[in-house]
């Protein structure tokens, strides 16, 4: 097939490391797409009755992958082919530690809160992890889609999910390409998929609205607060704030414990049940992911594919850094030394957990992590915790997200063919996915209601 061989066009070398032109054509690019990206900023149109939020973090994923797709017919200086596009990869593995490192802060700091939750909100997860599993799973199968099935539902596909994948499998992988193409559709889409579903199913009167409000935590704010809104609107006006509390509390909760359920639960079940299950329900597809296209690719890729040692990890935290400065200080307006003091802490942080994981090698890397990260983020813990929660707290969320986002587009540009031959079926299984989260979590709210 020729999107086949479109994907081969740089000839095959034996992996060794990359070179000096390459680390800036790279670092040069992700600062230039996170640069545009910020300065178009966020853009919202209406459809029907959701509305749709476009991030600088999603344009700084079109921009990379339609420069990596586009780098064929583009001058030689500023061509990104597939060794860049795969050494991308590596380098949002590596990059994603300080994203991370950011979310274990703001995890150590919010479990004062998740003490004061109620066991609704902390069995929730089950309901999160049994309705992706128990809709998306089965029917990504039976559509024939192989293991970018266990990417794509094991969780709905959030930034967190990103890291999880990227850590166990690399964004390389046909996991990779699952989890970023449910990222994709959950961004785009999502939204509205969830305000018209949580509508629909509130006008049915058959769960409780605290149980709605609920399942509308589904650990993405722009999810929770279209689901929410759609649930209101089928609520009494009294309950109004009730909802709005409970469905916040829900989604801290998802954030603060989903990250750690999914890692240590929902992926390893999802893994294990594709082997169980693949073999009966594949065979009801004549469809096959990846297909022709698949042995290919990664052939591609393993020429490509190169030695990646810690200096390549410096270069990945330092893109991720530098791609956070900018988004901090454009869309943020927080100062200069502001943001330099907290990257600064997060890259000691990192040093600190490579550190140690070399030591310890036994333990898995983002155990180490996320142990390490939580620990340092509790206020009062330690006696400079107080000082790097302020620092770190000074670094926006989001603006991790863009340069992040902006490796990952690159990194896409590769998988394309397996994209358009994935087609419906990935958005299909991604908005099931999601479906499966809401229910699954309303579920279990109301069982405790009841």
């Amino acid at each position: 097939m020729t999107s086949a061989t479109s994907v081969t066009t740089e000839p095959a070398a034996a992996p060794k490391g990359r070179s000096t032109a390459d680390k800036i054509k790279i670092f040069v690019g992700v600062m230039i797409v996170v640069f545009i990206a910020e300065m178009i900023g966020i853009v919202q149109f209406q459809i029907g009755p959701g509305k749709v939020l476009l991030q600088p973090m999603v344009w700084a994923l079109l921009i990379a992958a339609a420069w990596g797709i586009a780098s064929p017919y583009l001058p030689s200086p500023t061509r990104f082919g597939l060794g860049l596009q795969v050494y991308a990869g590596q380098l949002l593995n590596a990059g994603l530690l300080l994203f991370i490192i950011k979310m274990g802060f703001t995890v150590g700091g919010a479990l004062p809160a998740v003490q004061k939750a109620g066991w609704a909100l902390i069995f929730q997860e089950f309901g999160h992890t049994f309705g992706t599993l128990a809709l998306g799973l089965p029917l990504a199968l039976l559509l024939g889609v192989k293991r970018e099935a266990v990417g794509a539902t094991f969780s709905i596909g959030r930034e967190g999910n990103l890291v999880i994948i990227g850590e166990k499998y690399g964004m390389n992988s046909p996991e990779g390409r699952g989890v970023l193409a449910e990222y994709i559709t959950g961004t785009v889409l999502g939204a509205l998929f969830i305000a018209l579903l949580a509508g629909f199913i509130a006008s049915l009167h058959i769960f409780h609205p605290k149980s709605l409000a609920m399942g509308a935590g589904v650990g993405s704010g722009s999810m929770m607060a279209a689901a929410i809104g759609a649930i209101n609107g089928q609520s009494p006006p009294e309950m109004s704030k009730e909802l709005i509390a409970i469905a916040s509390a829900a989604n801290l909760m998802t954030a603060v414990l989903g990250f750690y359920f999914a890692l240590f639960f929902s992926l390893p079940v999802c893994s294990w049940l594709y082997d169980k299950l693949e073999p009966v329900l594949g065979r009801f597809s004549n469809f096959k992911s990846g297909g022709d296209l698949g042995p290919s690719i990664a052939s591609a890729g393993e020429a490509h594919q190169g030695k990646f040692g810690f200096p390549d990890s410096v270069l990945g935290w330092v893109i991720v850094a530098g791609g956070v400065l900018i988004g901090n200080s454009m869309a943020y307006k927080v100062p200069l030394e502001a943001s330099l003091i907290g990257l600064l802490v997060v890259l000691v942080v990192a040093l600190l957990v490579d550190a140690i994981a070399r030591l310890l090698s036994m333990i898995p890397h983002i155990l180490i992590l996320v142990v390490v990260t939580t620990v340092l983020g509790i206020p009062g813990l330690l006696p400079f915790s107080d000082m790097m929660i302020g620092a770190v707290g000074k670094l926006n969320f989001l603006a991790f997200t863009t340069p992040v986002l902006a490796l990952a587009g690159f990194s896409v540009a590769k998988d394309v063919p397996i994209f358009k031959q994935l087609s419906w079926r990935i958005v299909v299984v991604s908005l099931t996915a999601a479906a499966g989260t809401f229910i699954g979590a309303t579920l279990i709210a109301e069982f405790f209601h009841r």
